[in-house]
Parts: structure tokens; C-alpha cells; sequence
């Protein structure tokens, strides 16, 4: 088969399983196969495709029309210009998330910073950070150990100095530590709304760090009280958030002597993620 048959056999497979995104994912899977980028893939649609390679796009077609993400098939994510490590043991990095190493960086640029990323999973709020921030360092903590070899193969794959530490140890045994900054992007989703997650999500991404109990803030309620005790003085914690928590997360804030520093915005001008200063 040629380049463009296989391009458009793949998009109608993956149409008839209602995948929107189907010729787009159907050329990203066929470069992936050939090892190149889906640009010059795009001005070669007349050339052969061997029949080994062939089998190996059936096989990532198959994967896909299961509705498994495209970044778990690839085994990686791009994520602040680098390609992240994944699996289904981390969660997908997303766009909004660089919002908040682009905030922090700004803000923090040229500063030495003792940092504590919360829930590192694959790493790549830390490992991004530090790789800005070149006099920090910087520590991440998970309690699934899966993801945390994740984290370390990324640090070991992308970080040529300034490396992190990685623990797998929960929120409560992180003490004797004071931090500059402590950042997380935590489960946030309401328990009784999982069951209304896209199927690419619901069905394959770690169910731990997504699911945030009843009210959805069961967690972020354990990051802002611990957080008082680890963090200096006018140390500032950075939270991603979920759709609509704002205003109780605020509150919670306030009351545990927390003062908002700035809040971003994402992409549907919601507001996604709180940085607030510790008074």
C-alpha cells in the first residue's frame, strides 16, 4: 500500500468508531510507524509503505479505535517543547498545565527555589520547571511507584543537570523540609462525575489522579493545610484546579491565611489555576 491509501484507510476505520479527530490521528499513527514527523509524510503520499509497517499501523489503529489515547499508543507527550514518558500509569500532561509553569517561571526567574511538586506523576511540571529555574532544585512526591519510575526516566532522559529528588512516600510524611514553592495539579473530579468522563479518559488514565473525592476537593483541602507547615514564610503554592472549584478553593485559602497572588485563565476563560502567597 501507499502512503495516502493507508492515511485514508486508517481515517474511515477510526471515523466509524466516531474518533472526530480520525485523518489527523490516522497520519500522526502512520508517521509514528515510519519514524518521521507527519510534515513529510504529507508531501510523500504517493510512496510504498512495507508490509511489515503496515501490520505494525493496524496494530496502533486497533489501539485507537478503542478510543486509547494517542499519547499513551506513542508512549509519550509533548509537554513545554519536550517529549514526556508516559503510560497509564501517569497522567496525560495537557496545555493548560504549561499556564502554570509559564506563570511560575516568570515569576521566578533568576530566583534560587527549593520546590515540592505534589503528585509529580510523569514529572513534567517539576522537570520543566527546573530546567527554566537553573539555580532551583527541586523534589517530587507520588504514591503510585509506577509513575514515579515514569518521573525518574524522564528526569534521567531530559535533565542534564539540577536533577530532582523523587520519593514515593503520601503528602503527610513530607516534613522537616521548608519550600520556597510547593506546586501540584491534583485529582479534582468529583467521584460521582468520573463515570461522565470522555471514554479516552475514564478507561485509560489513573483513575488516582483524577478522582478527588465527593465535592472533588478532598485532596487540595490536604495540600492547603499541610502546605502551612512546609512552606517559608511568603512561600507561594501553585494549584491547578477544576472547571467551577474556584470560589471554594478561595474561601479555603483564606481561611488557612493563604492571600492569592494570581489566577490563570484557560484557554475557555475559566479560571484553572490559584497562586497564592502564604502571609
Amino acid at each position: 500500500m501507499i502512503v495516502s491509501e493507508l492515511i485514508n484507510l486508517g481515517s474511515k476505520i477510526l471515523k466509524e468508531k466516531k474518533i472526530n479527530s480520525h485523518l489527523l490521528d490516522s497520519e500522526l499513527i502512520l508517521a509514528n510507524v515510519l519514524k518521521e514527523k507527519r510534515e513529510s509524510l504529507l508531501i510523500s503520499l504517493e510512496r510504498k509503505v512495507s508490509n511489515i509497517n503496515v501490520l505494525y499501523f493496524n496494530q496502533l489503529l486497533k489501539k485507537r479505535t478503542k478510543k486509547e489515547p494517542m499519547a499513551y499508543i506513542f508512549k509519550n507527550k509533548e509537554f513545554w517543547s519536550k517529549n514526556f514518558l508516559v503510560n497509564k500509569d501517569t497522567l496525560i500532561p495537557r496545555p493548560e498545565t504549561e499556564l502554570l509553569v509559564e506563570k511560575i517561571v516568570k515569576y521566578f526567574k533568576n530566583k534560587n527555589m527549593f520546590i515540592l511538586d505534589i503528585g509529580t506523576g510523569s514529572g513534567c511540571i517539576l522537570l520543566s520547571l527546573l530546567h527554566e529555574l537553573k539555580k532551583s532544585r527541586g523534589v517530587g512526591i507520588d504514591i503510585s511507584k509506577n509513575a514515579l519510575k515514569m518521573a525518574i526516566k524522564n528526569s534521567e532522559g531530559l535533565m542534564k543537570r539540577n536533577k530532582p529528588k523523587f520519593f514515593n512516600r503520601p503528602l503527610e510524611q513530607i516534613f522537616g523540609y521548608k519550600f520556597d514553592l510547593i506546586v501540584s495539579n491534583p485529582p479534582y473530579i468529583c467521584t460521582h462525575q468520573m463515570k461522565n468522563l470522555s471514554d479516552d479518559i475514564r478507561k485509560y488514565e489513573p483513575r488516582i489522579a483524577l478522582d478527588g473525592g465527593n465535592d472533588g476537593l478532598d485532596v487540595i483541602r490536604k495540600i492547603i493545610y499541610k502546605s502551612k507547615n512546609i512552606l517559608k514564610r511568603k512561600g507561594m503554592l501553585a494549584l491547578e484546579i477544576g472547571y467551577g472549584q474556584f470560589k471554594k478553593i478561595s474561601h479555603i485559602l483564606k481561611l488557612q491565611g493563604f492571600k492569592e497572588k494570581f489566577l490563570i485563565k484557560d484557554y475557555q476563560n475559566n479560571i484553572r489555576c490559584i497562586l497564592s502567597t502564604l502571609e
